[in-house]
């Protein structure tokens, strides 16, 4: 009994096919969780999709990503003086973002991070001269740029990484390799046509492994459906039942990344004014749950526990029963299932909500779990 991400591999994989061919010399980023899947797991697909270089998040994760991967690891977040970082092997790729740090790693592989207008860690347009001297004594691969998801005014995405580029050359700097984020793929190609001796790569981790969202689905095993009635005591919190119906217990609690939510930024009245209805009823100590039944999310019977969730199901809903599953809508990059199963989209296991397993009838679609990975992502 357990919460499982189920993967249809066939599509999966079709996927980050069509990705590969859109951005020739894609750089796969295999970070934090591994999406869900588990970084071994998308270590074997960059290997199948032949990947020579993964980007990773920290330095811990490459020294657990070297021996599942053979090729080289580039870590994504900055190198800083003095910092305590485990043994990597030469083939681990840093990144630095200040002249400082190009010269405390001398003889190292190294890409330079250059500062966007994320203004995220990266060398200033005015200090790139003085970069000069220190990529002499470094085994440079090559030159980084970071964009923002959202372009509100200035220039347009290829049109920044062109510019940053530009300044590159104009500080006698080597550009034989900028490795990009964000960028599309038409975006790509234009930057690769102004810059045809310059090899592009494009960064992508949200885009490749989660960019089909019907390859992959949570569900949640049913593991206790115990009948109460209104103003019964219940749970660690001993609150009362609000009205008649069931207490669901469900596999998936905090360990498991329920319960997880990334800010988020609102524009407009309407869903400024969602959320105020949502932090009132929060007030009052309802809780909407990322699990689905009878065409609902339902709602937290009180907050989720360590390895399982307790949800109230009201007595006019038909009851789940025990040992079926519920789909979980969850963002992939927070969660950690407790196994991934390959299996063809045509045979997942049926929900049995309310006869039907098709994912477009499980209500309205009030979590996104795309929108909520891109805001939780580095790369």
């Amino acid at each position: 009994m357990a919460l499982t991400l189920y993967v249809d591999p066939v599509r999966w994989r079709a996927h980050q096919d069509v990705v590969t061919r859109q951005f020739p010399g894609m750089v796969p980023v295999v970070r934090g969780n591994g999406f869900g899947f588990g970084y071994e797991a998308l270590a074997e697909e960059a290997m199948r999709l032949k990947a020579d270089v993964i980007a990773v998040g920290t330095t811990y994760e490459a020294a657990r990503m070297k021996d599942v991967y053979s090729g080289r690891v580039l870590v994504l977040s900055p190198y800083w003086r003095g910092e305590q970082a485990p043994a990597l092997p030469g083939r681990v790729i840093r990144s630095v973002s200040c002249v400082e740090s190009l010269r405390n790693l001398r003889g190292a592989r190294v890409v330079v991070e250059v500062m966007s207008s994320m203004k995220s860690p990266g060398v200033s347009a005015h200090d790139l001269h003085l970069l000069r001297s220190g990529v002499e004594d470094v085994a440079l691969e090559g030159f980084a740029i970071h964009l923002p998801l959202n372009r509100i005014g200035g220039p347009d995405a290829a049109g920044e990484v062109v510019t940053c580029m530009e300044r590159l050359r104009a500080a006698g700097l080597p550009l034989h390799t900028m490795f990009v984020s964000h960028l599309g793929a038409e975006e790509l190609d234009e930057v690769q046509r102004r810059f045809p001796h310059t090899r592009i790569r494009a960064r992508i981790g949200t885009q490749l492994w989660l960019g089909d969202q019907e390859a992959t689905q949570f569900r949640a095993s049913v593991l206790e459906v115990r009948q109460v009635v209104k103003g019964e005591r219940f749970g660690f919190l001993q609150g009362k039942v609000p009205s008649d119906g069931c207490l669901v217990v469900v596999s998936g609690g905090t360990s498991h990344g329920v319960g997880l939510e990334a800010p988020k930024d609102l524009h407009g009245v309407v869903p400024r004014a969602k959320n105020v209805a949502r932090l009132g009823l929060a007030t009052a100590n309802h809780h909407l749950s990322p699990f689905v039944w009878a065409g609902r999310r339902r709602w937290f019977a009180e907050p989720p526990h360590l390895q399982v969730s307790v949800l109230f199901v009201p007595q006019d809903v038909p009851q789940p029963t025990v040992g079926s599953e519920l789909v979980a809508r969850l963002g992939h990059t927070v969660t950690h299932p407790d196994r991934v199963v390959d299996c063809s989209a045509q045979a997942w296991p049926a929900t049995t909500d309310a006869g039907t397993s098709d994912p477009a009838s499980f209500g309205p679609a009030s979590f996104d779990s795309a929108a909520f990975d891109r805001a939780c992502e580095v790369v």
